[in-house]
């Protein structure tokens, strides 16, 4: 409301009623330019030169936004907070907590942009994160921004050979990686598996290793089924750590070959009661340039300083760090980078990041977005939708698999504290992460309809007097759902749901602070967004009928371009094959009489499970040289009750075990990639050119008619389609 209330006192818009939020959606889609010139003024985007006009070019694909226009993303990432304020809060599923300062994250953002200059980094070339979810994933991000290269990032949890089909495609001049991440009570070492994608990088020049999750660079690469502990060196009194480089350095445990996590960077203090050893003094710096957005009159903590409980600070020396080669260092090192202090100016459309598809039909494609397209799109998502504020604390459950960590990060653009979790959602219970919100006193939680259902199942009833929204994405909230929370956590705080993508980094349809939930609706179309429902013929759907999501006018986050598609072809065919000139998302959605939607699945065969876009050709891949499997089939259905199911069906050649493929699916991609359910079949039905069925297959399994599906005449082995479908049924325990 408060933005509709300024456009009307700015004579930007003439609304009737500053409260409808469909008559200001009505704006924004009619008039795309003015709209979002609009935004860049209300949230005060800072030019380093201002744009000649808004759209120069509406065309779709190449849109023209902002021609002219130069600014920097990372430098509005850091110019908002307070430098007291914090910035990111890393969460352990054991409960430990680390913080960072926005003063803190200014100084070591500009420290990391130092090294990436002096390692050669230039404007456009690639930065490649191999991290779990920690604060040095942030500040590496907000440095690559700051210096104008692209940043791209795979899980640490991702098989090396799956992380190095993406990143290879980029040829990446600098790596970072961590090396053990946490996960269902283990810490997971992944030290072999960085070593591994350093080797499957043919063009990496040199490589920065982050000790995370307590585990150190060296020795040989194990799983430890441990619980991950910490030796906080000064614990605030708030229970915080104010440690600045998070978790890379360990604390000798005799009774463990894992070192213990101290909160700092290589480095000891030495207590003969505890075994640390004593801490000396570091020097303090001060980043002088207040027009760069990094000034900070606090000691720079590249050894990394702690606030004992009585505030006194405490510096630890840094010690020499093991390298295995020249061309590689530690993050401690760059810590202690002579730090950049003013930002790279960049062209609107100038690369920020690449975020990959699911890779279902072969290579995973690299998604490039712009510095001002996100930006405007993530000031408009969080600040309007969300209502977002330098108050706020918001926490997203993700990963750095998907787009929603960037987005995440991005209510930093807002002075929010972001917060940051390194394990299992529901470890060591299925309140983990509604513990996290209520100690953290969170305003906005974002999760998933699959969180929600367990929370029912368990039975919880979540004390969060602190949340005044809930945001749900990844899947259908089933209606259920809606009806559970106002029961069990609170019957007045919003429950958002919201559908986007990384196509876009941002959302199409959502809730909004003026808009009403219906139980198994989304509210309405985001702002910006001129969302239709197509028939296949081109004809809006009428109300209640489904159809295809298609978007009608271009907005400023949609993708640059494909990476390594330099004829465009590869994003024509993606969004703009089936009509021409307007982007088809691949949803099976309706509008509802309330002016919001319901989105029934995806429509065509990507697998989205929980909000994570997983290629089906990436598990096909990993099964591939087993020789007692035949063929495979993979679907993922989304079911009437919100659920998701993913059973791989498999044809064998000799004898099978589900749970051996399971884990060398596991094994060879990652976790999230294991199928519900292995389902041994005698055959396989496919094309008559050999293409695997899955989009028909997965509409049978939700319940169509399969002679309205697909012509049986044009399969080549119509009695195995029988067997599939009644295999699956069986499997589900359906009739």
């Amino acid at each position: 409301m408060r933005f509709a209330e300024w456009l009307v006192d700015q004579g930007r818009a003439r609304l009737t009623d500053v409260t409808d939020y469909h008559e200001l959606h009505a704006w924004s889609v009619a008039a795309p330019g003015e709209f979002w010139c609009a935004v860049a003024e209300f949230f005060d985007v800072e030019w380093a030169a201002l744009p000649r006009e808004a759209l120069a070019e509406r065309r779709m694909p190449g849109a023209v936004w902002f021609p002219g226009g130069r600014l920097n993303f990372g430098r509005h990432l850091l110019r908002a907070g307070r430098d007291d304020q914090a910035a990111v809060i890393l969460v352990a599923e054991d409960g430990d907590k680390t913080v960072l300062t926005y003063a803190e994250l200014r100084i070591q953002a500009g420290a990391v942009a130092g090294r990436l200059r002096a390692l050669g980094v230039e404007p456009g070339d690639r930065v490649a994160a191999y991290l779990p979810n920690c604060v040095e994933g942030v500040v590496a991000f907000v440095a690559t921004a700051m210096v104008g290269a692209v940043w791209a990032q795979t899980g640490l949890d991702y098989a090396a050979p799956s992380a190095a089909e993406r990143m290879a495609q980029l040829n990446p001049k600098v790596l970072i990686a961590g090396t053990g991440y946490r996960f269902g009570g283990k810490v997971h070492d992944r030290r072999a598996a960085a070593h591994e994608l350093r080797q499957l990088l043919p063009g990496l020049q040199h490589t920065i290793t982050v000790e995370t999750a307590g585990v150190p660079d060296s020795a040989s690469s194990q799983e430890h089924a441990i619980p991950v502990e910490t030796a906080g060196i000064a614990d605030t009194p708030s229970g915080l750590k104010r440690a600045v480089p998070v978790e890379t350095a360990g604390v000798a445990d005799s009774s463990s070959d894992l070192e213990r996590v101290v909160p700092v960077d290589n480095a000891g203090a030495a207590d003969s009661s505890s075994g640390l050893r004593r801490a000396v003094p570091v020097d303090t710096a001060r980043v002088a340039d207040s027009s760069s957005g990094l000034e900070a009159a606090v000691p720079v903590r590249t050894a990394g300083v702690a606030d004992t409980p009585s505030g006194l600070e405490r510096a630890l020396v840094v010690e020499s760090a093991q390298l295995s080669d020249s061309s590689s260092s530690s993050w401690v090192e760059a810590l202690g980078a002579t730090p950049v202090r003013e930002a790279l100016a960049v062209d609107f459309d100038h690369p920020l990041w690449v975020l990959f598809t699911s890779g279902t039909t072969g290579k995973p494609k690299g998604i490039v977005h712009g510095h001002g397209g996100v930006l405007l799109e993530q000031l408009v998502s969080p600040g309007l939708h969300m209502d977002l504020r330098g108050d706020d604390t918001f926490f997203w459950y993700t990963t750095p698999n998907w787009m929603m960590w960037n987005a995440q990060v991005c209510g930093l653009l807002h002075g929010a504290t972001i917060v940051l979790y390194d394990g299992k959602p529901t470890f060591p219970g299925p309140d983990a992460l509604w513990r996290v919100v209520a100690d953290l006193e969170v305003s906005v939680f974002g999760t998933s309809p699959g969180y929600l259902e367990a929370s029912q199942r368990a039975g919880l009833k979540p004390d969060i007097p602190s949340v005044r929204l809930v945001g749900v994405t990844g899947s259908v909230l089933p209606a259920a759902a809606n009806e559970w929370f106002r029961e069990n956590v609170s019957n007045t705080v919003q429950l958002g749901s919201m559908s986007g993508g990384t196509d876009i980094c941002g959302v199409f349809v959502a809730s909004a602070p003026t808009t009403a939930v219906y139980d198994g609706e989304i509210s309405a179309a985001a702002l910006g967004a001129a969302v239709e429902v197509w028939e296949a013929d081109g004809r809006q759907a009428a109300d209640g009928t489904p159809g295809e999501m298609v978007i009608t006018a271009p907005m400023p986050s949609m993708p640059l371009y494909f990476w390594d598609d330099q004829d465009g072809r590869k994003l024509r065919d993606t969004y703009f094959d089936v009509f021409p000139g307007v982007w088809r998302h691949g949803d099976l959605i309706e509008r509802t009489a309330h002016g919001g939607y319901v989105i029934l699945g995806r429509s065509d065969a990507t697998i989205n499970r929980h909000g994570v876009r997983l290629g089906s050709a990436e598990i096909y891949a990993a099964i591939s040289d087993l020789p007692n499997v035949a063929d495979a089939l993979l679907i993922g259905v989304e079911q009437t009750d919100g659920g998701y199911w993913m059973p791989l069906f498999v044809v064998p050649a000799g004898a099978v075990e589900p749970a051996a493929v399971k884990r060398v699916i596991a094994e060879r991609t990652s976790p999230r990639h294991v199928p519900d359910d292995v389902i041994l079949v005698p055959s396989l039905p496919h094309t008559r050119t050999g293409k695997r069925l899955e989009v028909p297959v997965k509409r049978i399994l939700q319940g169509a008619d399969p002679e309205r599906v697909i012509d049986r005449g044009a399969v080549d082995d119509a009695g195995a389609l029988d067997t599939l479908i009644a295999a699956a049924r069986a499997g589900r325990g359906q009739p």
